[in-house]
């Protein structure tokens, strides 16, 4: 059986995660792990089992397919020249900070024949497929990713962190139409970044969406809803359930809600990254998919920071006089 062998680059809190999956997947072999903190990558690699570094370059010579799990601000560097090392990449969400490096960085896996999939792992919960598979015209499209504030993932604001998630659900159940037009609103509340954002989205083909984003909740919340014709739609990724409205023929409403079991979306998801690989077919969330995600958090970002920026002129104004 062919093995696709794989170097983690970043095996911080999420990172780890990756090693581990990855060495538990049949059809692929861990061959090290690289970080930039010694101890770190020494601990992973010695309880997994394989070789350490504290330069990733020293995988290129190991690995076929690398997993890219460090900081954002690092990922177009390390992706630029692991795609001229000739190496398939896994890049965890977001896969760069700005569209124009994103851009450059799928054109250049596509110039080189290289795989480059991108980690919007909610396609992977169950409760998500589930709604995925059975939506079929959305006119309404609700969500909240809410989550306590913590020091992680502090270098990027909440659009690239927790929206994205929803944009590319938003976006994949547009299924290519054409934004008409957006509203968006955020502040920095426990960061010098937006903590919190909502925005609302609407298509071309009447579909419209609210989003709302914030790591300063008191409480976690993880809500997906849906409304279309006839139907409604709602998953609850923390507790791994959704639940259903169908109008059924005669006009009686008929309800369900399904608990799923205990998943690994994580795994699922770099298994489908070795799967494409060594089949040669399209993984499930290519790198041009993550770039139209990206390029709209990135417009939903300006129109924040415009706002901000706007407000904090006014208020300066406003105490001058």
């Amino acid at each position: 059986m062919k093995r696709l062998k794989v170097g983690v680059v970043g095996v911080g809190h999420l990172g780890r995660f990756h090693a581990e999956k990855f060495a538990r997947i049949p059809e692929a072999e861990l061959v090290g792990v690289a970080d930039i903190e010694e101890e770190r990558a020494r601990e992973v690699g010695q309880r997994l089992g394989v070789p350490w570094f504290t330069e990733w370059q020293a995988l290129l010579s190991r690995a076929e397919a690398l997993s890219i799990v460090t900081p954002t601000v690092t990922h177009y560097e390390i992706a630029r020249k692991a795609l001229l090392a000739g190496k398939h990449l896994f890049v965890e969400k977001p896969l760069t900070e700005s569209p124009e490096t994103a851009a450059e960085l799928v054109e250049l896996a596509q110039r080189q024949g290289l795989f480059l999939q991108v980690g919007h792992i909610e396609r992977f919960q169950p409760s998500i497929k589930h709604l995925l598979s059975r939506v079929k015209r959305p006119l309404f499209i609700e969500a909240d990713r809410l989550s306590i504030f913590s020091e992680r993932s502090l270098d990027i604001d909440v659009v690239l962190d927790l929206m994205i998630h929803d944009l590319d659900l938003v976006l994949f159940l547009a299924r290519g139409a054409r934004l008409k037009g957006l509203l968006a609103a955020g502040a920095p509340v426990l960061s010098d970044k937006i903590d919190i954002a909502s925005v609302r989205l609407l298509f071309e083909n009447g579909l419209s969406a609210n989003l709302t984003a914030s790591r300063i909740s008191l409480t976690p919340q993880r809500r997906f809803r849906v409304f279309e014709h006839g139907a409604y739609f709602s998953a609850d990724t923390l507790h791994r359930k959704l639940f259903e409205v169908q109008l059924l023929p005669h006009g009686e409403l008929r309800t369900h809600e399904e608990e799923f079991p205990e998943a690994d979306p994580l795994y699922e998801e770099l298994a489908s990254f070795v799967t494409a690989v060594l089949s040669g077919k399209r993984p499930p969330v290519p790198g041009e998919e993550a770039l139209v995600s990206l390029e709209l958090a990135s417009r939903i970002r300006k129109e924040i920071e415009t706002q901000l920026q706007t407000y904090l002129a006014q208020s300066a104004g406003e105490t001058v006089r």
